[in-house]
């Protein structure tokens, strides 16, 4: 099976899933630092449960999405902490995941349908 057919398999994403790949986007961070990203990401919509967090990391890593980084950030870091980053077909699974979030915003604008205002 190819890259291609790899990342149509995975598709669509669990929002938790695209949540955590877009934390991870610009820099390595353990748990608690991703539950935090998206939570203010989301300003406040969405904060993932450490239960969800962890299963979900434990099915990425497994998936190749994301890898654990051996190294701790600092001396003083907790050694508990695993730290996670994207890996490059993390990059490509989030990539083709926008697309097609993208597709679906297109085809009900198309539609004629508008968020709600609030």
């Amino acid at each position: 099976m190819n890259d291609r057919e790899l990342i149509e398999n995975l598709l669509p994403l669990p929002p938790a899933t695209f949540h955590i790949l877009l934390a991870l986007l610009d820099e390595e961070r353990h748990g608690y630092a991703i539950i935090q990203d998206v939570e203010a990401r989301t300003e406040g919509e969405l904060r993932l449960s450490a239960g969800t967090l962890y299963r979900s990391i434990a099915r990425m890593v497994e998936q190749g999405l994301i890898t654990e980084v051996a190294r701790r950030r600092t001396a003083a870091d907790d050694p508990r902490r695993r730290y996670y980053r994207l890996t490059p077909f993390g990059t490509a699974v989030a990539r083709a995941e926008m697309r097609r979030l993208s597709q679906l915003v297109r085809l009900a604008r198309a539609r004629g349908l508008k968020p709600e205002t609030t």
